[in-house]
């Protein structure tokens, strides 16, 4: 069996006398999608961070395919890549300009229509980033990460202010990427999302992991202690209702 792409082991981050990681451990098998849930201040971020050699960090360990975060940032960086909450890009260079201009900063000749269909962009290819809707923004940050054909690809909470049909889209993107091989760490506030797409979710509170499994085992556990719902459970959401009434069809005009 192939060693895990990603291992954390006892990860230790504070701000001042605020401890926000709190000897946090975990693995990541290579071509899973591994979620971690958890509130505001939970840590998510900030560990993502330490991952992404963002942030220095005070104690522990974190080694991706092998190489020591700490030791070897730059080896790491090669290996990964990362899309965050919010992204800024030059307004002057239309898509295919930006994915050369980000090839070039790595020293890549990169496949720009290769990466724009990955995305579902390739008709959107001479637009400027103002001229994109904000899931094709969303889409577009992620082409941006895979530039450098990363082993592990990070993204955090991927479909905040997205309405349903995007938010779903952008499921089935995440689905591809990783169906090509690649490994997918994400933070999601959405519980759906998480059980949709997730091999396996690290739920975090407080700077510490309380939970690690797949949903289903993590749902299976909470109804086998006797948990009830205190109204019942409809076999369909309102965004169920919405997506039927309106279409699963993007509307990115």
């Amino acid at each position: 069996m192939a060693s895990p792409v990603l291992n954390v082991r006892d990860l230790v981050k504070k701000y001042g006398d605020l401890v926000a990681v709190n000897g946090v451990s975990f693995s990541v098998e290579r071509e899973e999608i591994f979620g971690i849930l958890g509130p505001n201040g939970a840590g998510k971020t900030t560990t993502l961070e330490c991952i992404e050699t963002l942030r220095p960090f005070e104690a522990g360990e974190i080694l991706l395919d092998g190489v020591d975060v700490r030791r070897s940032p730059q080896e790491v960086k090669r290996r990964i890549g990362v899309q965050l909450q919010s992204s800024s890009f030059f307004d002057k260079l239309n898509l295919v300009e930006l994915l050369s201009l980000f090839g070039e900063l790595y020293g890549r000749k990169v496949d720009t229509a290769r990466l724009l269909e990955e995305v579902e962009l390739q008709e959107k290819a001479k637009s400027r980033i103002g001229e994109l809707s904000g899931g094709q923004k969303q889409r577009f940050s992620i082409a941006a990460a895979l530039v450098n054909d990363p082993l592990v690809l990070f993204l955090d909470e991927p479909t905040t202010g997205l309405d349903p049909q995007a938010r779903r889209h952008l499921w089935g993107v995440i689905k591809k990427i990783r169906s090509e091989g690649k490994t997918v760490v994400l933070t999601t506030h959405y519980m759906d999302e998480a059980e949709e797409l997730c091999d396996r979710v690290a739920i975090m509170d407080h700077g510490k992991i309380i939970a690690l499994d797949p949903p289903r085992v993590l749902i299976q556990r909470l109804l086998s202690g006797g948990f009830k719902r205190e109204r019942a459970q409809h076999l369909a959401s309102l965004e169920d209702v919405f997506l039927n009434l309106t279409g699963h069809l993007l509307r990115e005009e």
